[in-house]
């Protein structure tokens, strides 16, 4: 669940287990990214006040700190019933005094749970990140500053948490495919009035996933964890070896980081720099003595 908008996950966890009390605090395996720390405890017997988001870190609120969780690649949040028995990957379990648990899971463990007492920000982790696509801080000319001449293709960077949050590789994708950018595209050759124009794409698609997402809160409650807003519609993502909508021409896949990404090869063409030749310099003979 890491590539899914945090802001889904928080509207979808949230009317579950806001204002209730901590009953409980299971570590099953506290090897994660970083080690579960066993401050964490000290959350039993305090009222959860409220849940926010800052990229893909959700932030509990506490009258005495802040828990974060984080989802890496690979970890997904359920709330459900404290009696169903924990399953493989199950690493980290809040109770809560009406009967539910806030249950991650993540096989790969590059999530994370973290408590920062007084709501410090102890690991520095979010004062580094990006602006939230979302607000207005995410404005015209930001993404053309940031990629000054980095030779990154624009997939990675549009990625990277430092330039800008909560663009997971699904809707990296998809704006990408809609801006008609090929995700290998190096960002130096990409002109500002073209990353402008990202800015918007990315804005809007992001708020169509948050529409189509945000609401199914029951599915924070299924077994998977899987928001239903995975059948909605994409463009590009999963979609290799199927025929773009707009031109009909079969869509292909490279992998980037290790990520998958998918593209049309007619609709989205590869913008290649060209090639400076360095010219020898011409040898210089020795004049005689």
């Amino acid at each position: 669940m890491g590539c899914i908008p945090s802001k889904v996950c928080r509207l979808g966890i949230t009317p579950h287990i806001a204002n209730q009390k901590v009953t409980q605090v299971i570590i099953r395996n506290p090897k994660l990214r970083w080690p579960i720390p066993d401050e964490v405890h000290s959350v039993v017997g305090q009222t959860l006040e409220k849940i926010e988001r800052r990229s893909k870190y959700l932030l509990l609120r506490f009258s005495t700190g802040t828990l974060l969780l984080h989802l890496g690649m690979s970890g997904s949040v359920r709330i459900l019933e404290e009696h169903v028995p924990a399953a493989k990957h199950d690493h980290f379990e809040m109770l809560f005094d009406n009967d539910k648990m806030l249950r991650l899971n993540d096989p790969r463990r590059f999530g994370a749970v973290l408590w920062f007492p007084e709501h410090h920000d102890l690991q520095g982790l979010l004062t580094k990140l990006g602006p939230e696509p979302l607000t207005e801080d995410f404005t015209y000319g930001h993404l053309f500053n940031k990629a000054g001449n980095r030779k990154v293709p624009v997939k990675t960077f549009l990625m990277d948490n430092h330039v800008v949050v909560g663009v997971g590789n699904i809707y990296a994708n998809e704006a990408l495919f809609i801006a008609s950018i090929h995700p290998a595209t190096l960002v130096n050759s990409i002109s500002e009035e073209k990353f402008n124009e990202l800015t918007d794409i990315i804005k809007q698609v992001l708020a169509a996933a948050i529409e189509q997402g945000g609401t199914t809160l029951k599915d924070f409650t299924q077994a998977d964890g899987k928001p239903g807003y995975f059948a909605q519609k994409l463009f590009v993502y999963g979609r290799a070896g199927e025929k773009c909508d707009g031109c009909q021409t079969i869509l292909e896949e490279i992998r980037q980081s290790n990520r998958s990404s998918v593209f049309c090869p007619s609709c989205q063409v590869q913008v290649i720099p060209k090639k400076v030749v360095n010219k020898k310099p011409k040898k210089t003979t020795k004049s005689a003595k």
